[in-house]
């Protein structure tokens, strides 16, 4: 097999190899919330509520959440908790030993997890976005609960109370490539226990939560956009301007 035969079967098996990182389970689509300001807002509520706890975001400062139509007032007190200041760092006041001893593994830094997330199989929000919501009863694992996305996850379920308990519903069938064995395989989930909120309420939750944190991972990204879009303009127009230019400068030598 020569090299750009191999070359194009390796790349073949990034899809696959991608998904098989991630336990198989195929991602939903996040809906886009970057355009708004209030599911934004309410994400920033739902970050700081439920992941500040024991992930650090330490990319982001808490006065940057101005950018999303808060003010410093309004910072100070719906999401500063334990004395913190405006200009401070978003951190977790777990210590990094502590987290290690409780989870096995010292929580990631969150600040860019919706850009490092992204990959083959979707969007770093599509990962988020089908993760948060695709935990499920588990009394195997020692948080009594696991993940469909991250087959054994350290993380617990801290979304619980608001999902409730699902549990994940597998359904034997036969081995495609054996028919005298028999596999798992995945066939939605069914509700345990009801949360504090209905089905879609939640998904519209997270899908707050997660427009939150892709805003996070790049706060200007919007505005770059914008620029991107004048700076393509003024190079085709100055393009055609020196084409122009060109003909005219050369015509008397032809």
């Amino acid at each position: 097999m020569n090299f750009s035969k191999k070359l194009l079967a390796l790349l073949a098996l990034v899809p696959a190899l991608a998904l098989a990182n991630e336990g198989g389970h195929p991602l939903d689509r996040a809906p886009d919330r970057l355009h708004n300001m209030a599911a934004l807002q309410n994400g920033a509520k739902l970050f700081v509520n439920y992941c500040l706890n024991c992930h650090n975001a330490s990319s982001m400062r808490y006065n940057r959440l101005r950018d999303l139509g808060l003010t410093e007032e309004q910072i100070k007190n719906n999401l500063l908790f334990t004395g913190e200041k405006v200009g401070e760092m978003m951190t977790t006041a777990m210590p990094a030993k502590d987290a290690k001893a409780w989870f096995g593994v010292v929580p990631p830094d969150l600040s860019v997890i919706a850009r490092a997330k992204a990959g083959p199989a979707g969007s770093g929000a599509d990962y988020l976005y089908t993760y948060l919501r695709t935990f499920y009863k588990d009394e195997t694992r020692p948080t009594g609960f696991n993940n469909m996305v991250v087959p054994n996850v350290a993380m617990p379920h801290v979304l619980w109370e608001l999902q409730g308990v699902q549990r994940a519903k597998m359904v034997e069938e036969k081995d495609p490539h054996d028919a005298s064995k028999t596999v798992h395989k995945f066939a939605g989930f069914e509700q345990v226990t009801p949360g504090t909120m209905s089905k879609l309420d939640f998904d519209t939750a997270v899908a707050d939560l997660v427009g939150y944190m892709e805003w996070m991972a790049e706060p200007a990204q919007q505005t770059r956009k914008r620029l991107g879009v004048w700076v393509l303009l003024f190079l085709t127009g100055f393009a055609l301007l020196a084409w122009r230019l060109n003909a005219s400068y050369w015509k008397e030598v032809k």
